[in-house]
């Protein structure tokens, strides 16, 4: 179950920088696969406030020369939506900033290091990376102020991972959703929680968002949240029959027809979603420590013995 998306970098569109709100802009990374996120800031009198960063140094640099088109202002916030490195790796790159984020995510930035996801990515140039995790961290709830305008930063873990964060904009009815919401691109809750990824996505709903800016494919409306649910749905679904015929995770991805979602990209993470799965169907707490190791060797597998397409 090779991905239909399997071109090379070369041909992959140029990241944009757009406006999605008055002053709020979101700079988006196509096709959205492994390693290519979103990101993207708010604009203040005196400063910018930065969500995420990017996994390698040369991306960092050529999302922060995109934002000094629209503004010189310094970034004095910059917010992590989770640990993972595409989102973090180029957080140094940023110096005069407080890095945000939960306290979760700074232990497990920290606890991960910036070696961890190499083997998975063997083709990657990641650069002169240095760690720098989230310094100003909080349990459930923040509140960040640009100029006037209110940004709600609200944990919604476990999900995509057990640290997730989103920075809601109220008066815009504009959502940074982080990893919660992939647009067009297979949810990947190896590291989370399938059923508390269907929670959040059910508490992001009643935010009542307009404009969404995902952390992986291009900006969308509140729509993309009933595809979520359905693959992650699904997921459940494909798990309890194989959980309890006892076939493995990885033969019962071989197994399954995605159906509409083998149009979307990366899906041999079916594989670790189903590794997840199993998890919480053996009544293991939401968000425990899985081996990653056969996690990654299953999706490797289930690309037809390939490394994962990483073009970032």
């Amino acid at each position: 179950m090779t991905s239909p998306h399997a071109h090379s970098a070369g041909q992959l569109p140029e990241p944009t920088l757009e406006e999605v709100s008055e002053g709020i802009y979101a700079y988006v990374q196509l096709d959205g696969s492994w390693g290519l996120n979103n990101t993207g800031f708010i604009q203040g009198s005196d400063a910018l406030t930065m969500i995420d960063t990017c996994f390698t140094e040369a991306r960092t640099r050529a999302y922060l020369a995109a934002v000094e088109t629209v503004s010189k202002l310094p970034a004095k916030t910059l917010v992590n939506t989770h640990h993972h490195g595409d989102h973090t790796h180029g957080n140094y790159l940023v110096p005069g900033a407080a890095i945000v984020g939960h306290e979760l995510c700074r232990q497990t930035v920290i606890a991960t290091g910036l070696q961890a996801l190499h083997p998975l990515f063997p083709g990657v140039e990641w650069g002169n990376l240095e760690l720098a995790p989230p310094f100003v961290t909080f349990k459930d709830r923040l509140e960040l102020y640009s100029d006037d305008l209110k940004i709600e930063l609200i944990f919604m873990g476990p999900a995509h991972t057990t640290n997730d964060i989103v920075a809601w904009i109220p008066d815009r009815k504009l959502l940074f959703s982080g990893d919660l919401i992939f647009n067009q691109g297979t949810p990947f809750v190896a590291m989370g929680s399938v059923s508390g990824s269907l929670e959040a996505v059910k508490r992001l709903r009643e935010l009542g968002a307009e404009t969404i800016v995902p952390g992986h494919g291009t900006v969308c409306g509140p729509a993309v949240m009933d595809d979520i649910e359905a693959y992650l749905t699904f997921v459940q679904s494909t798990a309890k029959s194989a959980f309890e015929s006892g076939t493995s995770p990885l033969d019962a991805a071989r197994e399954t027809d995605l159906g509409r979602f083998g149009e979307w990209t990366d899906t041999e993470r079916l594989a670790g979603n189903l590794h997840r799965a199993f998890s919480e169907l053996r009544g293991e707490p939401l968000g425990t420590v899985l081996d990653l190791g056969p996690i990654a060797a299953d999706m490797v597998a289930l690309n037809g013995g390939q490394p994962v397409r990483c073009l970032a």
